[in-house]
Parts: structure tokens; C-alpha cells; sequence
């Protein structure tokens, strides 16, 4: 590796040409890979509920559906306005009282017990289905025609209409989020590194190593738009380290020689063996949210673990290149950090540590309980804010027909008119449930089917199936709605044990079901990933546990203060944020373990040890931490949609919250368990002794 590191920065120029040109297929893949702004998209697709979905496109061609309100039109209008929506490419079809029935049928001559089912005062109520999915950019091209067709005083509203307006916010946020993240992470560098230009290079390299990551997810075919939103961002927070790593490095190398070349080939083999070990940590975390079920976790853990790669990668390929070539100029913008001196807090831990154990003891019951109590909420329009179009549109058809949701039910076309009927009479009864809308129930038990047109008719009914709305006043993924959920199966089931009960609400009940297991899992996968690389590097069977279970706390603190000032969280927070913290932070304190190691092995009794291991060590934690800090807080406070918002100010507040765990409490940890670290340790025992 010696020759390979000397050719690398022999060749710097032509090592920068080079990465910079991979620059341009990586903004072509980048611009070409499709997003996904579905996330019930991601469940697996053996559930019922996605099978059913797949039925609705393949028998009816229905994929996508909205509930329309439309405020002061009458019977006439509202037909030729839903006659026009059905122009729209990829709308497969509109089902209203309107159109069904041509606007010809009375509405004075229904039941008013069926007439509220579509009509409340001046506001009438119709379905919208496209022949795409939910997230397609066909649907969500439809959904903006089906808003400028039907006019000002109509709303859309439904899973389609979200998604169209996740789409449009997050893509004109997610260049401010990079911005942001850049912005304070080089005023945290200027404050604590020792030149104004050093920061604009490190920034500049891993935008770089960026780039090739977000353009080789064109490999992947498609992303989620939480990934696409927040890798950038993360992938900058996880790896400034290494950056960090190679210039004190570089630093050390140059004290030992003249040729600052050769300096800075030995600083690229030190950093690489230094930052692989820190690395696999990192990607352990990733690689392990993979294992979720609800794939979701694949998508984001395959993109931030190739990042992370790459990160390295750019670090000990590109970066020392840009040092070297622009070496002259760091030099003279070189300053003194502005970083007080922080080997004090040393002193300050060895001194106070039984305090501090006790601290720590106190600290576990309620963070643990908090952790595993924290509210967690399953709505995607939860997420979006209140001034959306489709968030006002939910609300509308709330307030104006009760309806806070809508089912489909899939029965099979050879159940009988009869069985509908009982059917619909049952479930009708079930708490929540507003109406059930079949073909029988739309037009009145007086009224044959007949009367309406074979084209107008196989919109509803095809060969193998039947198609039925249920509209429900719970919200979606709420203790009721997933209870009225289980008493309609149970009835469809009786009539038609091949029925199918689908739509957002019972996607979201399964992926409430799905996201249990998989935090369990995860979590379970994660810690053992991580402490069999800590248990090898280290050659310890206790420093593992011990590591581990300071990052854990620090993890459960962080995820306790949302349960305690009864805040709710987006239900993927607590299963990302649980990884990814423990990957990203528990290099702290393995960086601290390991001085504390070395000074034991040289002689030093324990207090000395880990007082000298913290002095050594603060510095480079407190920067790290403030970097990872500085790079998703300001992303967090800016961002108005739910998840991406969230997500980053609790990676934010883990990252100080694991600084201040293994500053001040990993220390007392090893001063107490240092006999059990010394006889568990290989080579500690003798060398301690």
C-alpha cells in the first residue's frame, strides 16, 4: 500500500481530474433516478392488502383513487364536470351520482337516507380512480389536472393528493436542506479547526463523494423520497470524521518528516486503517435497518451504507490530492481553533465519577420506560402541513360527510344481490362506519340495475369481482379504524371468504403490524452487528457490552423526551433513529475506550488512564458530535414535512446526547468495571498488573 499511496499523491492532479469527472454521470444517474412519495408502497407484498391493490389494477385498472367535494354545482354541472375529469389521461374512471346516472335521475326522487351519501347541502361527493398508482408521475400529473378542471371550489383529497403535494414541497426544500446542513457545518469547522479554508475543502470533497452516491442509486431504479431528501445530509454528518482524521494525520506525519509527499502517503495508510474500523461500525447500523420488513429501511439502509463506502473512498483518494495541491493556501489561512481547551473535563470526571455513577443508575428507568413508551402516529397527512391543498381537502370532506377515511371492498361478482344487501345492512351497523356504497346502496333498493349502462356498470362490477366504498369517520391508524377494520373483515369474510377489505387505512394497519416486528428486529440485529466489531477490534468480551449499553442509553434518553412532553413521532423515528445513532456515535466511545486501553497498557493505574483518555479524546468527540449536530439540526428546524423534520432534530440531539454520555458517564462505567475490563481483555491482565 506504501507504493500505491506515494503514486496516489504523486499523481494528485490527475487523481482530481479523474474524481471530478465522475462527477458528471453521477448528476445524469442522479437526475434520472425515480423517487417514490408512497411509503405504503414499501410494505411487503405478500399482505392481503397489496394483493388486493394489484386485483384493483389488473380487473378494474384502478389503481390510485381521490374523494372529490365540490361546493355549489348542481346535478347538470356536476356531470359535465366529472365527465370532463374523465378526458384527463390517466384517469380510469369517476364514479358520482352524476355521471352514473347522466345527470338525468332526479335527485328528489332518492331516499334521503341514500342522497346524504353524496350529497350534503350544496357539496356533492364523487370518487376519482387512475390507472397508475398511488406515487406514479402519472397519477400525480392527473391529480394537478383534476385541480385545474374541476375548479377553485373543489377539493381533492385522498392518499394521491398527499403524495402529489409531499412531491412538489420536498423538491423545492431538498436543495435547502444541503445548503443548510453545509452552511453550519463550516461555521463548526472555522470554529474548531485550525484554517478558514480547510472547512470549504473538506465540504467541497465529500459534496463530491455525495454526488457519486445519489447518482449510483440510478442502479437501483428508484428511491424514497425521505432517502433522497436526507442521504446527503447524513451522509455529510456520518463522514466529516474522516476528513477530520486525515488532516491531524497529515499533521502528525509532517512533524516526523520533510517531504511533506511522503507525509502525506503515510497520513492516507494511518487514516484508512483508522476510519475502516470506525466505518464498519457505521454501516452495521445501516445495513442492519435493511432487515425491516417494510422495505422502506432496505431503500434507506442501501443508499447510506454505499454512502458511507464512498465516503471512505473519497477520503483517502480525492481529499489528500486537494490538501496537497492547495497546501500553500491552507497555510495561510491558517488560525488557532477557537475551541476552548476541554482536557479539563478529564479531571473533572475521575474526580466526581461515583457521582456520576449514580447519575447514570438513576437515569435508566425512566429513559428506558420513555424509549419504550413513545407515541408513534401511522397518518401521512400528519406529516405534511396544515396549508396543503390535500391536508385542506381531508379536513373538508371531514367536516362536510363525517368521512375521515375510505375502504374498498373487493367481492366476488357472483355474490348475490341479497347477500350484498345483508351484507351492506351489517356493516352499516359497525361503529365509525358512515356508509357503504355498492351499486344496490347508490341508487336505492327500488331502483334495478338495469338502469344503467353496460360501460357505466363494469365500472363497478367486473368478472371476478365487485367493487364497494366504506366510508368511515375514524382516522387513519387509530386504535378505532383498526377495530372497525377487524369487524368489516370478519363480516365480508362471512359472505365471501375471498373478499378483500383494502385501501390507506388497512395498509396502514398492517404497517403498523409490520414496524413492531421490525423495531424489535432491527434493534436486536443492530446491537449484535455492532458489538461483535467492537468485541474483535477491541479483543474484549466486556468492552462490547459496556459500549454498547452507554450508546443505548444515550439512545433511550434521547427517544424518552418526546413520551415525556407528549410529543408523537412519525412511525419510522424511533427504528431509524435507534441504528443509526448507535452506528454513527458509538465510535465515540470506542475512541475513548481505546486511549483509555493504550494508557493501561503502559503502565498507568486506572484513574490516570481514563483521565488522560478523556483529555485526549474530548476534543475530537466534541468536534465530531457538533459536526453531526451541526448538519441535520438546522434541516431539522427548517423543514415542514413531519418525517424529515423529525428524523433529523433526533439524530441532532442523539449526536450531543452520545457526546455527553461518553464524556461524562463512559468514564465512570470503566473506572468501575476496570477490573472486569482488565481480566476480559486480552492482554490487559498482565500488562495492568
Amino acid at each position: 500500500m506504501k507504493g500505491f499511496t506515494k503514486g496516489l499523491v504523486q499523481h494528485r492532479i490527475l487523481i482530481i481530474i479523474l474524481c471530478i469527472a465522475l462527477v458528471v454521470p453521477s448528476v445524469l444517474g442522479m437526475v434520472r433516478t425515480k423517487t417514490k412519495y408512497d411509503l405504503l408502497y414499501y410494505l411487503p407484498k405478500d399482505l392481503e392488502t397489496v394483493q388486493g391493490q394489484e386485483i384493483l389494477m389488473k380487473d378494474f385498472g384502478k389503481g390510485a383513487f381521490s374523494l372529490l367535494v365540490t361546493e355549489g354545482m348542481n346535478l347538470k354541472d356536476q356531470a359535465d364536470m366529472e365527465n370532463a375529469l374523465k378526458e384527463i389521461p390517466h384517469v380510469d374512471s369517476v364514479i358520482g351520482y352524476a355521471s352514473l346516472t347522466k345527470g338525468t335521475l332526479p335527485v328528489e326522487i332518492i331516499p334521503d337516507d341514500i342522497r346524504e351519501k353524496f350529497q350534503r347541502g350544496d357539496c356533492m361527493l364523487s370518487a376519482v380512480f387512475f390507472d397508475e398508482g398511488s406515487s406514479s408521475e402519472e397519477t400525480m400529473e392527473a391529480i394537478s389536472q383534476v385541480r385545474k378542471v374541476a375548479g377553485e371550489k373543489t377539493f381533492v383529497s385522498g392518499l394521491s393528493a398527499v403524495v402529489t403535494d409531499t412531491r412538489q414541497l420536498v423538491e423545492d426544500q431538498e436543495a435547502i436542506y444541503v445548503a443548510i446542513a453545509v452552511a453550519l457545518c463550516a461555521v463548526v469547522l472555522m470554529l474548531t479547526m485550525d484554517s478558514f479554508l480547510l472547512p470549504m475543502i473538506f465540504l467541497l470533497c465529500i459534496a463530491v463523494s455525495v454526488l457519486w452516491n445519489m447518482g449510483s442509486n440510478y442502479f437501483l431504479g428508484e428511491i424514497s423520497y425521505i432517502t433522497k431528501a436526507v442521504a446527503a445530509v447524513l451522509q455529510l454528518a456520518v463522514t466529516l470524521d474522516y476528513s477530520i482524521f486525515l488532516w491531524h494525520s497529515y499533521k502528525e506525519q509532517k512533524a516526523l518528516t520533510d517531504d511533506k509527499d511522503e507525509a502525506m502517503a503515510n497520513a492516507i495508510r494511518v487514516t484508512f486503517t483508522s476510519i475502516l474500523g470506525s466505518s464498519l461500525t457505521t454501516i452495521a447500523g445501516f445495513v442492519s435497518i435493511c432487515f425491516m420488513s417494510f422495505t422502506l429501511g432496505k431503500d434507506l439502509g442501501i443508499v447510506m451504507s454505499k454512502g458511507v463506502i464512498l465516503g471512505v473512498l473519497g477520503t483517502v483518494t480525492l481529499l489528500p490530492c486537494v490538501i496537497r495541491a492547495l497546501d500553500g493556501a491552507i497555510e495561510k489561512t491558517s488560525h488557532k481553533p477557537l475551541l476552548p481547551d476541554v482536557s479539563g473535563i478529564g479531571r473533572f470526571v475521575t474526580k466526581h465519577y461515583k457521582v456520576l455513577a449514580v447519575i447514570l443508575l438513576v437515569m435508566i428507568i425512566p429513559a428506558f420506560y420513555g424509549y419504550r413508551n413513545v407515541n408513534v402516529y401511522y397518518d401521512m397527512s400528519k406529516v405534511m402541513p396544515p396549508e396543503l391543498e390535500s391536508v385542506q381537502a381531508n379536513k373538508k370532506l371531514e367536516e362536510t360527510f363525517d368521512m375521515s377515511t375510505t375502504h374498498l371492498l373487493l367481492v366476488d361478482a357472483d355474490v348475490s344481490q341479497k347477500d350484498v344487501r345483508d351484507m351492506t345492512k351489517e356493516m352499516q351497523q359497525v361503529d365509525g362506519v358512515k356508509s357503504v356504497i355498492g351499486i344496490d346502496s347508490l341508487l336505492g333498493a327500488g331502483i334495478p340495475e338495469s338502469i344503467l349502462p353496460e360501460d357505466v356498470l363494469s365500472l363497478v362490477k367486473g368478472d371476478r369481482y365487485q367493487l364497494m366504498l366504506v366510508n368511515s369517520a375514524y382516522v387513519i391508524s387509530s386504535d378505532e379504524v383498526n377495530a372497525q377494520i377487524d369487524s368489516l373483515n370478519a363480516i365480508l369474510k362471512k359472505y365471501d371468504k375471498g373478499g378483500m377489505l383494502i385501501g390507506e387505512a388497512p395498509c396502514t394497519k398492517d404497517l403498523i403490524a409490520c414496524t413492531d416486528r421490525d423495531f424489535t428486529v432491527v434493534s436486536l440485529i443492530s446491537i449484535i452487528a455492532i458489538f461483535v466489531i467492537i468485541m474483535l477490534v477491541q479483543r474484549s468480551v466486556s468492552l462490547p457490552v459496556l459500549l454498547v449499553a452507554v450508546i443505548e442509553l444515550a439512545i433511550a434518553a434521547n427517544l424518552c423526551i418526546p413520551y415525556y412532553l407528549k410529543q408523537e413521532l412519525p412511525f419510522v423515528g424511533p427504528i431509524l433513529i435507534s441504528t443509526i445513532q448507535l452506528g454513527a456515535t458509538v465510535d465515540y466511545a470506542i475512541l475513548m475506550t481505546t486511549r483509555y486501553k493504550q494508557n493501561r497498557l503502559a503502565g498507568k493505574d486506572k484513574k490516570e488512564a481514563v483521565q488522560d483518555a478523556v483529555a485526549s479524546a474530548a476534543q475530537s468527540v466534541l468536534v465530531s458530535g457538533l459536526g453531526f449536530f451541526a448538519a441535520t439540526y438546522g434541516v431539522g428546524l427548517y423543514s415542514n414535512v413531519a418525517i424529515i423534520s423529525s428524523m433529523c432534530r433526533l439524530i441532532a440531539r442523539g449526536a450531543l446526547l452520545s457526546v455527553a454520555v461518553v464524556l461524562l458517564l463512559l468514564p465512570a462505567v470503566l473506572l468501575i468495571m476496570d477490573k472486569v475490563i482488565v481480566h476480559t481483555t486480552a492482554g490487559m491482565k498482565k500488562a495492568a498488573c
